[in-house]
C-alpha cells in the first residue's frame, strides 16, 4: 500500500491530477464557511443543533439534503444548495432523454448533442437554484424562524444578495465539479458529495463521544450509549461495507462467441468473451427517490392529523393510527419504503438498460450468445437475465436503507451517527472511493507500476462474478 502511494508521485500527470483535485476540494470546503450576508449567525448556530437532534420529517429532510447534495441548509453559507439543484437537473434530462425524442436524438448525435443537452442541464441548474433558494430565503424571514437580522429582513437588499449568493455558490461548485472532470482524477460532482458526506463525520464522532459512557461499572447521567454498543457499531460498519464493495462491484457475466471470419487463408474472430451486467445497476438513485418520497407521507398524515386529532368516529381514528405508524422507524414507513425501493430499480434499470440496442449492438459486432439467436432471442434473454439480478440487488438495497432507520430507533442512536452504517450516504462514499481506486491502479498498471493488490501488472480489482 505504502508502495502504492509513493508509485503514485513518481508519476508526473498522476500526481498532477490527484494534487489538482485535493485543491479544489480544499477550495469547496473553504467556501463552505462563507457565510450569507444578513443572516443572524447566533440563531442559526441554535437551529443548527435543533435540526441535528429532531428526528421529525423537517429534521430528517435537511439531514438528507445536506447528506446528499454536499451542502447544508443549516450553515448558512453561500454553498448551502450544495449541488443537488445540478443533480435535479442531470436526472430531469437523464430521464426525459428516454421519453422526449428530440432529446433521444441529440444523445445518439455522439459529442455534439451531449453538449447541447449539457447546455440546458446548466439553464434549467439556474433555474432549480433560483426557486429552491426563494423557498429558503422566505423560510429564514418567516415568523417561525426570525434567522434574518431586523435590519434585512423582508428587504430587498436581501433578497437580491441572498439570491444571488446561493446561485453563484451552486454554479461555482457545477464549475468546481468540471474542472475535477478536465483536470483532476474522477467524477469531479460524485466527489464534492463524498467530501461533504465525509465533512459530516467529525461531528458524528464527537456525538456519539459525548453521549458514551466508558466506564465498565454504573451509568454515567446523560450518556446511553455503552461501549457493547460502541463494538456493535464498529462490527455493522466494517460488515456492511464490506457488503457495498460487494455488491457494488458484483457482475453477472454473459458468455458472448464473435463469429468467424475467413480472409484469404486466416481466420480472424471466435474469440470467447463476456459482457458484465452489474448485479446493482440503478445505483444509489432507487435509495435517493425512495427515500425523497418517504418524506411525504409523514408531512401530509401529520398535517391531517392535526386537524382530526379532536374529531370522534373511524376515520379520525384511522388517520392517527397511520400517522403513527408512518413515523420514522415504525413498520409500515420501512415496508413502504422497502416496496419503493423495489420499485424504483425496477424502473430505474429499465430506463438505463435497453437489451435491444445491447443487442443489436453485439449483432452488428458479429457477436452472440451461445444457444440464442442474434435479434429479439438476445434481448429476451438479456433482459431475463437483468430482471432476476435487479431483485437481488434491490434486496440489498432495502438492507442498506433499513439498518440505519433500525439502529437509531431500536438502539437509541443519533440519526447522525446512524446514517453512516448505511443508506445514500454510504454508498455513494463506497462507489466514489472504488471509482478513485480503479483509475489510479489504470494509471498504475499502464505505466509498467503495480496496483494496489501488489504485482507488476496481473492483479487489479475486478467485479466479481455471479
Amino acid at each position: 500500500m505504502f508502495r502504492t502511494l509513493i508509485n503514485i508521485f513518481r508519476i508526473p500527470e498522476l500526481r498532477n491530477k490527484v494534487l489538482f483535485t485535493l485543491f479544489m476540494l480544499a477550495v469547496y470546503r473553504i467556501g463552505y464557511h462563507v457565510p450569507l450576508p444578513g443572516v443572524d449567525q447566533s440563531r442559526f448556530e441554535e437551529y443548527r443543533k435543533r435540526t441535528q437532534e429532531d428526528d421529525s420529517a423537517a429534521g430528517r429532510l435537511a439531514q438528507y439534503v445536506a447528506l446528499f447534495s454536499g451542502g447544508d441548509l443549516s450553515s448558512s453559507t453561500i454553498f448551502g444548495l450544495g449541488i443537488m439543484p445540478y443533480i435535479s437537473a442531470s436526472i430531469i434530462f437523464q430521464l426525459l432523454t428516454t421519453v422526449v425524442p428530440t432529446l433521444e436524438k441529440l444523445q445518439k448525435e455522439g459529442e455534439t448533442g451531449r453538449k447541447k443537452i449539457q447546455e440546458w442541464t446548466r439553464y434549467c441548474t439556474v433555474l432549480l437554484c433560483m426557486v429552491q433558494a426563494i423557498i429558503w430565503l422566505s423560510y429564514m424571514q418567516s415568523d417561525g424562524a426570525r434567522l434574518v437580522m431586523r435590519d434585512y429582513a423582508h428587504k430587498t437588499v436581501f433578497w437580491v444578495m441572498g439570491l444571488s449568493a446561493l446561485t453563484a455558490g451552486c454554479i461555482f461548485l457545477m464549475w468546481l465539479g468540471e474542472q475535477i472532470d478536465e483536470y483532476g482524477l474522477g467524477n469531479g460532482i460524485s466527489l464534492i458529495i463524498m467530501a461533504g458526506i465525509l465533512a459530516r463525520m467529525p461531528a458524528a464522532f464527537s456525538l456519539l463521544a459525548d453521549r458514551t459512557a466508558f466506564s465498565l461499572g454504573g451509568e454515567e447521567p446523560g450518556k446511553d450509549i455503552t461501549l457493547g454498543k460502541i463494538i456493535f457499531l464498529i462490527a455493522s460498519f466494517v460488515f456492511i461495507v464490506g457488503g457495498s464493495i460487494l455488491i457494488t462491484q458484483a457482475q453477472r457475466r454473459i458468455p458472448i462467441q464473435q463469429a468467424k471470419h475467413t480472409r484469404g487463408r486466416r481466420v480472424y474472430g471466435g474469440q470467447r468473451q463476456h459482457l458484465p451486467l452489474r448485479v446493482n445497476h440503478g445505483g444509489v438513485m432507487p435509495i435517493i427517490f425512495a427515500q425523497s418520497l418517504m418524506l411525504f407521507p409523514s408531512f401530509f398524515l401529520g398535517w391531517i392529523a392535526g386537524f382530526v386529532s379532536s374529531a370522534k368516529g373511524w376515520f379520525a381514528q384511522f388517520i392517527i393510527f397511520l400517522n403513527a405508524e408512518f413515523a420514522y422507524g415504525r413498520f409500515l414507513y420501512v415496508l413502504l419504503e422497502m416496496v419503493m425501493i423495489y420499485f424504483f430499480a425496477y424502473f430505474w434499470t429499465t430506463v438505463q438498460f435497453q437489451p435491444k440496442e445491447m443487442a443489436n449492438q453485439l449483432r452488428d459486432y458479429g457477436s452472440f450468445i451461445p444457444g440464442l439467436r442474434p435479434g429479439k432471442r438476445t434481448a429476451d434473454y438479456l433482459e431475463k437475465v437483468m430482471t432476476r439480478i435487479t431483485y437481488v440487488g434491490a434486496a440489498f438495497l432495502c438492507i442498506i436503507a433499513v439498518v440505519p432507520t433500525a439502529v437509531s430507533t431500536q438502539m437509541n442512536i443519533p440519526y447522525l451517527v446512524a446514517q453512516f452504517l448505511g443508506g445514500t450516504g454510504l454508498l455513494i462514499v463506497v462507489s466514489v472511493a472504488l471509482d478513485m481506486v480503479q483509475r489510479i491502479e489504470a494509471n498504475l498498471l499502464m505505466r509498467n507500476y503495480g496496483g494496489f493488490l501488489g504485482g507488476s501488472g496481473g492483479k487489479r480489482i475486478k467485479g466479481r462474478q455471479y
